[in-house]
């Protein structure tokens, strides 16, 4: 079930109307239970029993946590947990990628292996809340939160359907609270929830969809395409990626709001940044700070020698790219983003930029600059992210430096007339959002009347009716 399917509006228009008619918050949890369960077991019941499995054994790990002061025994319970989740999330995700290297490393020594490999199905969002149950473990273990002994609420925190399979990556500290209090139904948030779900479908359906066949073919077979269509198939697919991915946390930010929820925002507009370093502290910001918080700080982080700090860089983003799927494509592109971004982590902290400031606040020549220079190096990395093989990204990266000066409108020429559209609507959306970079997204209107709000969201949602695509189309994170 995804968001962008009349089954979820189905599915959505029920819980709404029995969530706000329970009035009492234990009957709204458990109904919220109900509905990530069912949310979540819509593509294979089976992968229920994990998420399960995860919530108990993080659960019981935290009144472990709860119960005892010995250092010796906190580590061991914290072991256990992490361990328990990491194995689950490395046995459908990682097995089959170390069996066949390991293969491939014993027939270079002369052995003959003959590994067994796994036939399953990699379960939807196992990588996001496997994260999410640890972050929880470990915060207990820091005492920077207590464990919970009200499993309902906990359950309610894990199985939570809008962030549940593609993120926001939620916090223990930040999201379970909001299941201990009275939720009452503020229009003022439901109205902006709207405006960020009408937001999101938008960059789903109308751009990422459209764009989807064009950075499909290209990067399927990049042999029948010269140096200049591959780069604008990058180009698209850098655009193809930010508005599915952002589209998705902006949909599941806007229901989470029309619960009474408020989730961590997790796009900060990051294609106007204007170094590498800003560029990850402004995209997929529940994973980068997850990263940050509990690998790279605890390696040492920026409290070590510059040598060691770069180390530390190198390691977080090479273990954020194997998080990202198992292939040597995905550990070259984080290792490629690890070294952009060691310039921004070696100078001086007071020269870094938060997610919360608002990108190029000042526009100029060197900004502009900056932003481009950034985006480009972004580009280079999405290759190795978005080809099927290692093979085929140095393809791309060859065809790209020996023919780049070769026409590009083959490329368009393949697909039908939505795509020069598409190209129209994109252009909008990069100027509607650097006009609107300093808000939390761009559908904030405070300053219109109301007519003109009515008549931009009314012109939003027919671009949908009108480009957007239809069918059954999954977000691009859900394979994560």
């Amino acid at each position: 079930m995804t968001f962008t399917t009349l089954t979820f509006l189905i599915f959505f228009t029920v819980v709404f109307a029995l969530y706000w008619s329970l009035h009492n918050r234990r009957a709204q949890n458990v109904l919220l239970i109900i509905a990530g369960y069912v949310f979540y077991g819509w593509w294979d019941w089976r992968y229920c029993g994990l998420m399960i499995a995860a919530s108990f054994l993080d659960y019981f790990v935290g009144l472990g946590l709860n119960k005892t002061e010995a250092p010796w025994k906190r580590k061991l319970l914290l072991t256990c947990g992490l361990t328990g989740n990491l194995a689950m999330l490395g046995f459908f995700k990682y097995f089959n990628f170390f069996a066949e290297n390991f293969q491939a490393l014993a027939a270079s020594l002369g052995w003959r292996v003959d590994p067994i490999t796994l036939n399953v199905v990699l379960p939807v969002g196992i990588s996001f809340y496997t994260f999410q149950t640890m972050s929880y473990s470990i915060d207990i273990y820091r005492r920077k939160m207590r464990a919970t002994t009200q499993l309902l609420e906990y359950l309610s925190f894990v199985s939570f359907f809008p962030p549940l399979v593609a993120g926001p990556i939620e916090r223990g500290t930040h999201l379970l609270p909001q299941f201990f209090k009275e939720r009452l139904f503020s229009f003022q948030q439901a109205a902006d929830g709207c405006r960020q779900i009408l937001w999101g479908l938008f960059k789903k359906m109308v751009i990422a969809d459209n764009l989807a066949p064009i950075v499909d073919a290209a990067f399927t077979n990049p042999s029948a395409y010269n140096g200049a269509e591959l780069v604008l198939a990058t180009f698209c697919f850098a655009f193809q990626i930010y508005c599915d991915f952002s589209g998705y946390s902006d949909i599941a930010i806007g229901v989470a709001k029309l619960l009474g929820f408020e989730l961590i925002r997790n796009f900060a507009y990051p294609y106007f940044s204007q170094s590498v370093g800003e560029f990850w502290r402004r995209w997929h910001i529940s994973l980068s700070s997850w990263f940050r918080d509990y690998v790279y700080f605890p390696l040492g982080g920026s409290r070590v020698s510059k040598p060691r700090m770069a180390f530390n860089v190198m390691v977080t983003f090479i273990l954020s790219g194997l998080w990202h799927g198992a292939s040597w494509n995905f550990l070259i592109w984080g290792a490629l983003n690890g070294i952009g971004v060691l310039p921004d982590i070696l100078r001086p902290q007071h020269s870094k930029r938060n997610p919360s400031e608002i990108p190029v606040e000042q526009p100029g020549a060197v900004a502009i600059f900056k932003v481009l220079i950034t985006f480009t190096f972004i580009c280079f990395g999405w290759v190795f992210f978005r080809a099927q093989t290692l093979g085929n990204a140095l393809l791309v990266l060859e065809r790209i430096g020996t023919s780049f000066l070769s026409a590009a409108g083959g490329l368009l020429g393949k697909h039908d007339a939505t795509d020069g559209r598409v190209f129209i609507v994109l252009a909008l959306l990069v100027a509607l959002e650097w006009v609107k970079r300093a808000h939390l997204h761009p559908l904030v209107f405070d300053r219109w009347p109301q007519p003109a709000r009515w008549i931009g969201y009314t012109v939003l949602f027919w671009t949908i009716v009108y480009l957007g695509t239809y069918g059954s189309s999954t977000f691009i994170y859900f394979q994560f």
